[in-house]
């Protein structure tokens, strides 16, 4: 944790993501190692705020999403990304898990996190598992220890307060703990060999024989799988996938610039599809944010809806990855080319879970309705 005084940018949380995002795309090179983390920029997120930032307002935050449309958390999200796709990944867990701790938290559970959000500590959430076994609840006279493990957690080793899902004791459903943790122990990073996002320092965190108190559970069973907010949240990580989207856009653009290749008209014709691409996935990022954070929409709608929302995100990255890619050539796939580390990060955060599922799970609500498609989503755009 950064030790210094946190600014007080309350008032202008872009403006303190758009400084991070322009000191983060600086380091991102150095970085880029299997063993590099971006602790440099969460010092930064610290001392400008944005830790503290999404702790609601009526708990000494800044309110960050809570916003009409959360537009401001889109900003941020997406800002944050632009300059580094793992510490925009990061940053968006630790989002996650303090809107889970306002959901689902008491309120001695909500002063207690809160205060640690405020006082710099990273939070992330962790819900992964290896196939047949994962992390195990269970009490004794002693009060409650964990066994097992969780896979793919991203900040491992990083994140002091980790919100994980777990079995409950007797099998009775899944509950959710929030665990803290001494950065460094008990990860392991070795099996993270990814093309991209080397950074996000994702790996396997062990926690056998951790003891918790019974403080730590939050909610009640199963709460963390409740719709619409299970997977209307995805939201949040295809605003991160924007950023990425653009700082691709942005480095293509520079390219064609530098090199004076602007009057071209295939080049030209390539740039502007890349920027249909860019804006019709932002216009889908601030639409389903503003569908889930007001709350309007049946809950299986809303879900259709961010479901969508993800694959045209995914789909409109992949577009401009390939049209940057064309349009600088050879040059693009040289590692002292921004656009290199750029296409390795975003072609590997596009990859979420379960595509196909989300796809197909919207069609099928959409089929299931008589309304006409343009009511489907509540009318008129927010």
């Amino acid at each position: 944790m950064d030790q210094r005084t946190p600014a007080d940018l309350t008032h202008d949380v872009v403006g303190a993501a758009r400084a991070v995002s322009l000191s983060a795309a600086q380091r991102a090179r150095a970085e880029d190692r299997d063993d590099g983390f971006p602790s440099d920029d969460v010092a930064d997120l610290v001392r400008l705020g944005l830790l503290a930032a999404p702790v609601p307002a009526g708990w000494g935050g800044a309110g960050l999403g809570e916003e009409p449309g959360a537009r401001n958390l889109i900003d941020v999200l997406r800002l944050v990304g632009s300059g580094s796709l793992a510490l925009g990944r990061v940053y968006e867990g630790h989002v996650n898990a303090l809107q889970l701790v306002a959901r689902h938290g008491d309120p001695d559970q909500c002063a207690r996190l809160f205060a640690d959000a405020r006082a710099g500590h990273l939070f992330g959430v962790w819900n992964t598992e290896p196939p047949g076994g994962g992390l195990l609840l269970a009490e004794d006279e002693a009060g409650y220890r964990l066994t097992g493990v969780k896979t793919f957690a991203s900040g491992a080793g990083f994140v002091t307060r980790a919100l994980v899902t777990t079995r409950a004791p007797g099998g009775e459903g899944t509950l959710m703990l929030v665990v803290p943790l001494a950065p460094v122990a008990g990860a392991d990073l070795s099996p993270w060999q990814a093309q991209g996002m080397r950074a996000s320092a994702t790996g396997t965190l062990d926690f056998d024989g951790l003891r918790v108190p019974a403080d730590a559970v939050l909610g009640g069973p199963d709460g963390y799988f409740r719709q619409p907010d299970f997977s209307a949240g995805a939201w949040r990580f295809t605003a991160v996938q924007l950023g990425g989207i653009e700082a691709v856009f942005d480095a293509w653009r520079t390219h064609l610039v530098q090199l004076g290749r602007g009057a071209d008209p295939h080049q030209l014709a390539r740039l502007g599809e890349g920027a249909i691409a860019v804006e019709g996935a932002r216009q889908w990022v601030v639409r389903a944010a503003a569908l889930a954070a007001d709350g309007v929409l049946a809950p299986e709608r809303m879900v259709a809806f961010v479901n969508l929302c993800r694959l045209a995100v995914e789909k409109a990255g992949l577009d401009v990855l390939r049209l940057a890619q064309r349009s600088v050539g050879l040059q693009g796939f040289l590692r002292t080319h921004p656009l290199e580390r750029l296409s390795r990060d975003l072609a590997t955060y596009l990859r979420q879970p379960g595509p196909d599922r989300a796809l197909t799970a919207a069609a099928a609500e959409i089929l299931a309705t008589r309304d006409r498609v343009g009511d489907l989503w509540g009318g008129d755009a927010a």
